[in-house]
């Protein structure tokens, strides 16, 4: 099969999705599949044919690993050859188009909420995932939460603000402070009382025009992965640094992370079952990754769900993949055969 893996990006996840892109293409074609990996924004300032980029296994992109910090997307903007404004750069549709399917190694951004699926929706291509509507609701943190409430998945109560003169007027502490529509943790903080909110949300609306409040609730923090009807067992996340921030997720050795989770039979089936009815109520195919605080009490409290969960070497869903024995490669190809079935 000749497989087109799109990566890169312009959220501040990208350095992510590289990370991520770069295992996925080595990992299906091991498989015997024909892939070639090239950034969504970037594109292939080339005259070579697509056909021959396949039949080369090319590689159209430099992997520098996860950096401590977020990248400088500016930086990235200004490197553009063409500079142009168009989030697909040159050659990534002919590229898609002489595919087979497209795999997503996106994170955040278009890649993430929809538009991009809409996008190859309209121009008749297949792609990994979610289709946009799944995409879209589950991207805003805002819409999530409504929906699960909704649908009576448990979830903390928070309120949607739009600017920071109402944000500064929440009043229940401590609470968590979230950009709508982002992820790997950028701009999430806690915040014990009103200064540390204030500072919070000033930063967190660096990121977004429109952010996330809600209570804080203490517990463990999971994260269950689901593959078409199956879920898989449950992955306890344990930061050494107190906070499970960016550098908490990709720096090696500052987070551990317990799959299977040591947890009682009622507790996997409760997280197991909240995650797959979040994932039917946000209206989400192929797969994904729902993350929750599970209480003292045994409740399981949805944060969010990731339509395309990180696939880095850090990342969690192909630990919870490893643990019911579907190694590396198996859970890409595995994830292009489920992507396909949306198509029949």
């Amino acid at each position: 099969m000749k497989i087109a893996v799109i990566t890169g990006g312009l959220s501040t996840e990208r350095d992510v999705a590289i990370s991520s892109g770069a295992r996925i293409a080595d990992a299906l074609r091991s498989k015997g599949h024909n892939v070639v990996l090239v950034d969504v924004f970037m594109g292939f300032d080339s005259n070579i044919s697509p056909e021959k980029l396949f039949n080369d296994n090319a590689d159209l992109i430099k992997n520098n690993g996860v950096a401590e910090f977020i990248p400088d997307l500016q930086a990235v903007r200004a490197s553009r050859s063409d500079k142009s404004d168009c989030f697909l750069g040159k050659n990534v549709i002919k590229i898609c188009r002489e595919a087979d399917i497209t795999f997503f190694a996106l994170h955040g951004g278009e890649g993430e909420n929809g538009q991009l699926q809409a996008a190859f929706d309209i121009l008749g291509l297949k792609y990994t995932g979610s289709g946009y509507l799944g995409a879209a609701l589950a991207m805003d943190k805002g819409i999530t939460k409504a929906l699960c409430t909704l649908h009576r998945v448990t979830t903390p109560r928070g309120e949607i603000f739009n600017n920071p003169e109402d944000a500064a007027e929440w009043n229940t502490f401590p609470c968590v402070i979230k950009p709508c529509s982002g992820g790997s943790s950028v701009g999430i903080a806690k915040a014990e009382n009103r200064e540390e909110l204030e500072d919070a949300v000033k930063d967190a609306f660096s990121y977004e025009k429109e952010i996330v409040i809600e209570e804080f609730i203490k517990g463990r923090e999971f994260s269950v992965g689901v593959l078409g009807d199956q879920v898989l067992p449950p992955v306890e996340i344990i930061p050494t640094t107190g906070f499970y921030d960016y550098k908490a997720k990709y720096q090696a050795g500052l987070t551990i992370e317990e799959c299977p989770a040591k947890i009682t039979a009622q507790e996997d089936k409760t997280l197991r079952d909240a995650a797959y009815e979040a994932f039917k109520v946000l209206h989400l195919t192929s797969y994904a990754r729902i993350d929750f605080i599970l209480t003292e009490e045994g409740e399981a409290y949805c944060l969010e769900a990731n339509t395309l969960p990180g696939m880095t070497p850090t990342s969690l869903l192909p630990q919870e993949a490893a643990a019911i024995g579907i190694d590396y490669p198996t859970l890409c190809e595995k994830i292009v055969e489920l992507s396909l079935k949306k198509y029949n």
